[in-house]
């Protein structure tokens, strides 16, 4: 029943993750992020939160996801600020997101038509 519980937890923490971090990126490059992960990460999380009630006790689920929420947000939360503190000059933070932001629609783009 414990490996059940785990797996559901990292389900729950997986499906977040993404969707906390479709959160990140600008309209255009959001856009793709939202239409590929974030439609299907949201479709896990309310499948895994579906599982839960389904076999475990409803005060086990609702912890568990309460605390892969929280777990989430703050550990954005803790990245935000250390990549805050790495960059003094906003403008080079700016140009480094939005690299990775064309990269990775990019690798979507090619994953699609490859």
């Amino acid at each position: 029943m414990i490996i059940k519980y785990i797996g559901f937890l990292f389900t729950l923490l997986w499906s977040f993750t993404f969707i906390k971090t479709q959160s990140l990126f600008k309209k255009g490059s959001g856009f793709l992020i939202t239409l590929f992960v974030s439609n299907i990460s949201w479709l896990t999380f309310i499948a895994a939160c579906f599982y839960g009630f389904k076999n475990f006790e409803f005060y086990y689920v609702l912890i568990g996801i309460g605390f892969i929420i929280a777990l989430v947000q703050l550990t954005f939360g803790r990245i935000s600020l250390f990549i805050n503190s790495k960059f003094d000059n906003k403008q080079n933070l700016l140009r480094v997101k939005t690299v990775v932001e064309y990269f990775i629609i990019i690798a979507i783009l090619y994953y699609i038509f490859a």
